[in-house]
């Protein structure tokens, strides 16, 4: 009778354990044309029961100071990040190709630079960022992306070889940004262009070579903070027309941050997004509850967005998978420890790269200007109708419904008609 009662406790723990760490399922789900699918099927399934995590920067700061919307999958108290040591699970290419209905090259095909070229801007250094890049596209059979190659690139803020000081949480902040631009166009370049520090006059001159040295189609930023005084003199450095630079709003819940409050970005929300075998997309989303959003307090409304709860800028303008537990697979050795390089990382950090990568399969660069390309194709999008992500008297602000929402903004990419 014990013995009994022991296996059944053991085949108890073994069966939660299973749920836990089961972020995906099956392969690819089939194309949809709907507008829409979450509306229709209801609340989505859960991936499991809530996974704790947390920012790998640290929040606050003075004004004029930015902080990585990284968030990790962490173990039960909170602190530890869930590392392994092989990929085990987190959403990985494939799965985004699905939910996002674009297309990856042949599996273990070589890379061939199709004419695009994505530049990832951070803080600081992560000396491991080229081999880490390897063993990511490795894992899922993308073609290898490497600095004799032409594909990767790494230099500082003003364009040269001498990387600044490193910094763990922005090392994993830089992995995930270089893995979401490898899981969505493998074939692009990639230039990690890594700022002295995290202020926004460092980052705002990374940028400036992102654009002016590199000539980037898609630019990614996954960092910010609050609004600030005499943040629109910071503006100018992202008025890029041609390079369409992508900026995560946040992973702190509703309220706004700059630079995702500029008029010359466009702005990424998150969302929770689980697979749905009673949808034609296979896939259901909705806001995620750490996702930025709201009404600026200092940038002018720009002639392209028409939302009418807002008399200034209003944040986001589109929107991709952020929330942790459902959370995409990171491969990132600098930030951990015994050969556990394989995490679970989550925030609107995931978004902007996944978006500015959208951006350079469309190859619609030179058509871009600021954030208003979605908002003359919203046919190309899903509809984000659920979800909400703060507080706000139930206003769009903070509340996804169907249209253009604060979280999810106009919705996520279905396919690159969009971008």
């Amino acid at each position: 009778m014990v013995r009994t009662k022991v296996l059944a406790l053991v085949v108890a723990v073994l069966a939660a354990a299973v749920v836990v760490v089961r972020l995906t399922a099956s392969p690819a789900g089939s194309p949809t044309t709907e507008a829409d699918v979450a509306s229709a099927a209801g609340p989505p399934p859960q991936a499991g029961p809530g996974l704790s995590h947390r920012p790998v920067c640290p929040r606050g700061g003075p004004p004029g100071q930015a902080r990585c919307h990284a968030q990790v999958v962490t173990r039960s108290d909170g602190v530890t990040p869930d590392a392994t040591t092989g990929y085990r699970a987190g959403y990985k290419p494939a799965d985004l190709a699905s939910a996002y209905k674009y297309s990856l090259p042949a599996a273990g095909s070589a890379w061939a630079w199709n004419g695009k070229t994505i530049a990832v801007v951070d803080a600081y250094d992560n000396p491991s960022a080229a081999s880490d890049l390897t063993s990511y596209r490795s894992q899922f059979a993308l073609p290898a992306c490497t600095t004799v190659s032409g594909c990767f690139t790494k230099v500082n803020q003003v364009g040269a070889p001498t990387a600044p000081a490193a910094n763990v949480g922005w090392g994993q902040e830089i992995a995930l940004d270089l893995d979401m631009a490898s899981a969505v166009c493998p074939e692009c370049k990639l230039v990690l262009i890594e700022a002295n520090s995290a202020s926004m006059a460092d980052l705002a001159t990374a940028v400036d070579t992102a654009a002016n040295v590199f000539h980037a189609t898609a630019i990614s930023n996954s960092y910010g903070g609050n609004e600030f005084g005499g943040e629109t003199t910071y503006e100018t450095h992202c008025n890029h027309p041609g390079s369409a630079i992508t900026v995560s709003t946040g992973d702190s819940g509703y309220g706004v941050q700059f630079p995702a409050s500029s008029r010359y970005v466009t702005a990424v929300g998150g969302t929770h997004l689980t697979r749905n075998t009673a949808v034609t997309r296979g896939w259901s989303e909705t806001a995620w509850s750490g996702a930025g959003s709201g009404c600026s307090t200092a940038v002018a409304k720009p002639s392209w967005q028409t939302d009418t709860g807002c008399s200034r800028r209003t944040a986001a303008d589109v929107s991709a998978v952020a929330d942790p537990n459902t959370g995409v697979a990171i491969y990132d050795s600098y930030g951990s420890s015994g050969g556990a390089n394989w995490f679970i990382f989550g925030g609107t950090s995931a978004s902007a790269p996944i978006v500015a990568a959208i951006y350079a399969l469309a190859g619609n660069a030179a058509s871009v200007k600021s954030g208003s390309y979605p908002y003359s194709h919203k046919g190309a999008l899903f509809d984000v109708r659920s979800g909400t992500n703060g507080s706000c008297g139930s206003s769009y602000l903070c509340t996804a419904k169907a249209g253009y929402d604060g979280p999810t903004g106009l919705g996520t990419p279905n396919g690159i008609g969009a971008f």
